[in-house]
């Protein structure tokens, strides 16, 4: 990889680490080609992605300063799992290294913030962005459809009292 090439992969990481929600840092020696395919798949199915990347290039990208908690996260063979939402990448992650041995998670980074194997753990745990957005779309619309039966209940009351009435008249 010469210069250039560099320069170019330090930049385009810096956009990813800048346009990801979360990213997770992954080990993921010994695993075959298909089941790196399972992988991004799963990941791109989602909206996130998997990359493996030069630690040294990653760091730069980061623009971490030498002995940060970042360096402890690029060692050995790393890939990085990110996407927009937080949970994403966390999420899919976490479900494939339960399936497989040889694919682990080492932490990962949202922002500033450094988190270690158990808080990518716990990030998978969350629900999603878009699951969030149902829960409170569903909040918002009960109070709604509350007040619209409480409104249309008097008016069918009085409907069935008038039924009744004539119903009564023509017995």
């Amino acid at each position: 990889m010469d210069r250039a090439q560099k320069a170019e992969s330090i930049e385009s990481l810096k956009s990813v680490f800048a346009d990801a929600g979360a990213v997770v840092v992954t080990h993921n020696l010994g695993l075959t080609v298909a089941e790196m395919e399972d992988l991004r798949g799963r990941l791109r199915k989602e909206g996130g992605a998997f990359k493996v990347v030069k630690n040294r290039l990653a760091l730069k990208a980061l623009g971490v300063e030498e002995g940060s908690e970042y360096h402890d996260l690029f060692k050995g063979p790393v890939g990085i799992a990110y996407a927009a939402d937080p949970v994403t990448a966390a999420k899919v992650s976490a479900e494939f290294a339960k399936g497989n041995d040889k694919f682990k998670l080492i932490g990962g980074f949202m922002g500033d913030k450094v988190l270690d194997a158990a808080g990518v753990d716990a990030l998978s745990k969350l629900p999603s962005l878009d699951q969030l957005r149902g829960k409170l779309i569903g909040l918002l619309q009960a109070p709604a459809t509350k007040v619209a039966g409480v409104l249309q209940a008097p008016a069918g009351q009085l409907a069935r009292v008038f039924n009744a009435y004539a119903t009564k008249d023509a017995a």
